[in-house]
């Protein structure tokens, strides 16, 4: 794997006082992460530099996800916001560009950017409420429906990372990863789902996919009731953007039965974004087949119960 981008010079300015939170020290402080543990240690200054550059006073406590720290923000005039700064790589290269092209339709509105360090000024909503705390799941998977079919709707900017790419790499990766899995059935499944990705890669699709919209990754908003934030964009076709609202809640799923539940999400997912069924069925095993493949790579040799399930569910009741 290439070197990702090397963490901008910092100039010296007082650094605003707050303590790294752990999760990203254990996201990005391993000992042999060289590039991670550096940009943890300039993170204070750098959060300090652009409350100088931006004009920002710190309106609240640090906030963070397992991939970005997030600073509560008022601007000089007055408006809330967030600071969100997160290391330059490859899965959120796209992201000025794709809220750029969205504008704040049902996702989260960019104010301010600075691509090399890795620095987003954004529109602020409500930390405390996000979609995940709705108890019902109905309200949920309608929200997620709706959120998935606006977004999707947009034709993706050009220099988007491109699903077609993707899958022609999951598709070599595919069979040097599956024989290291111990169960002959899940490894059957792989083939099965990069069989699936390989009938489509040629028509990728073309629209701009948040690639991990689920409920933990929709807060409330001021200018509209739910909002999508922390996208990963690509192009491509929206069937691959179902899994994430599948999978969700799946304690619960499991407790009545996972076909009834499945079919029933599955069905409103693609009916809201008005989708062929198999072909949403084969762009949702691939991302049980990319799932595999980063647990495979991860050291794991057995798939995650979920993912056998929901594969195992859509192919039973796959059609056209």
């Amino acid at each position: 794997m290439s070197p990702g981008p090397s963490i901008p010079s910092i100039p010296s300015v007082p650094s605003p006082a707050f303590d790294v939170p752990g999760a990203l020290v254990a996201s990005y402080g391993a000992p042999g992460d060289a590039r991670g543990r550096a940009w943890l240690a300039a993170l204070p200054r750098l959060a300090a530099e652009f409350l100088g550059r931006w004009e920002l006073r710190r309106d609240g406590p640090v906030g963070h996800g397992m991939a970005g720290l997030v600073l509560p923000v008022v601007r000089a005039d007055g408006t809330r916001a967030v600071l969100k700064l997160q290391p330059p790589a490859e899965e959120n290269a796209g992201v000025a560009a794709g809220l750029r092209a969205w504008d704040g339709d049902g996702v989260v509105r960019l104010i301010e950017v600075d691509p090399v360090a890795g620095a987003q000024l954004l529109e602020r909503l409500d930390a405390g409420r996000p979609l995940s705390a709705e108890p019902d799941d109905a309200v949920v998977m309608g929200v997620l429906a709706g959120l998935m079919a606006r977004l999707s709707a947009v034709p993706a900017p050009p220099g988007m990372r491109k699903l077609a790419d993707i899958a022609a790499a999951m598709a070599v990766r595919a069979p040097e990863a599956l024989v290291l899995l111990c169960d002959p059935a899940e490894r059957e499944l792989v083939r099965t789902c990069a069989a699936a990705v390989s009938e489509l890669a040629g028509e990728a699709g073309d629209r701009l996919l948040h690639w991990d919209l689920h409920d933990g990754n929709v807060l409330a908003g001021e200018r509209e009731p739910w909002l999508a934030i922390d996208p990963e964009p690509l192009a491509g076709d929206p069937g691959f953007e179902l899994w994430p609202a599948l999978d969700i809640r799946w304690e619960k799923v499991v407790e009545g039965g996972v076909t009834g539940p499945v079919l029933r999400r599955f069905d409103q997912l693609t009916e809201a974004l008005g989708l062929d069924r198999r072909r949403a069925t084969g762009w949702t095993l691939g991302r049980v087949l990319q799932n595999a493949l980063w647990d495979i790579e991860d050291g794991r040799t057995a798939l995650e119960p979920s993912q056998v399930a929901l594969a195992a569910t859509l192919l039973e009741h796959r059609s056209g």
